[in-house]
């Protein structure tokens, strides 16, 4: 019987680190632009299964912070969004939008775009998003009566264009949502854009920031800044007032199942849940993880 009990002991399986994980990485979004400018573009969204891993190997979590507001109404002080990376997956920051106003910044191409300013003439055309990570922003009419603003790209949408006739600027666009964590979360949506007199824009479902009330005063003008880890571009300021919003900040989240062990060490703090059959390991500042 002694020998029975040592061979029954000798065949238990020990845990093993997973072979491949489910990720999700979203970098930072850009910042919306002044003077009735353009919406900030989303952070660039990219997911998959299926990522090898390897034993004893450290893998890198960045997280890219959200492009800063900007701080006049003239120059060249929106900002682009950070990038996100979880190994050697890289999600682009989005785009910050075009200054209003008759202003030179123009949009800037990112994980999604920012939406392109109003004030003159021809139309302000949205820059583009990267492909597999998100959309172009919208374009504005240009020097329509209201200065209507194109919206941020989001990961699932373009930014709104708004017709010359508009008396609010392009909405931003909108995100995707995803339930690597548990639960349905939505990401990654655009900037509202700004606009001269009446009129609100809405940012994009995904932590998407609204643009300033049109003729507003120094709060209701203001826009909106993206919400914190979701990659939400900023929204604009309409006229009159100095500053757009700033974009929201990254994150990365992974997972595996919960019949593989638990990963040797990780830094930078991540969340860690067990539910639903998997292991869930969410980061909002940047770290590592060893398996």
């Amino acid at each position: 019987m002694f020998a029975a009990k040592n061979f029954f002991l000798a065949n238990v399986s020990a845990p093993v680190a997973p072979s491949a994980v489910e990720y999700l990485v979203v970098a930072g979004g850009g910042s919306g632009n002044g003077y009735y400018g353009g919406g900030g573009g989303a952070g660039g969204f990219r997911t998959a299964t299926g990522f090898a891993v390897s034993t004893g190997t450290p893998l890198t979590v960045t997280i890219g912070a959200g492009g800063a507001v900007m701080t006049a109404q003239t120059g060249t002080s929106a900002n682009q969004g950070a990038d996100s990376v979880f190994s050697s997956i890289t999600s682009t920051g989005g785009g910050y939008g075009g200054q209003g106003g008759g202003g030179g910044q123009a949009p800037t191409i990112g994980g999604s775009g920012g939406g392109g300013g109003s004030g003159s003439a021809p139309a302000r055309t949205g820059a583009a998003g990267t492909s597999g990570q998100g959309n172009a922003g919208g374009t504005s009419p240009g020097s329509a009566a209201n200065y209507p603003s194109g919206g941020g790209g989001g990961a699932s949408a373009v930014g709104g264009s708004p017709a010359n006739t508009s008396a609010s600027a392009g909405d931003g666009g909108a995100g995707t949502a995803s339930s690597i964590s548990g639960s349905s979360v939505t990401y990654a949506g655009g900037g509202g854009g700004g606009a001269a007199n009446t009129g609100q824009s809405a940012g994009g479902t995904g932590g998407g920031g609204a643009g300033g009330l049109g003729g507003g005063d120094a709060t209701t003008g203001r826009g909106t800044s993206g919400t914190a880890n979701t990659g939400g571009g900023g929204g604009a300021s309409s006229n009159g007032v100095q500053y757009g919003g700033a974009g929201g900040s990254g994150i990365v989240i992974i997972r595996y199942a919960d019949s593989f062990t638990a990963a040797a060490s990780t830094t930078g703090s991540p969340t860690i849940t067990v539910a639903g059959g998997y292991r869930v390991y969410k980061w909002t500042g940047s770290g590592s993880i060893t398996f």
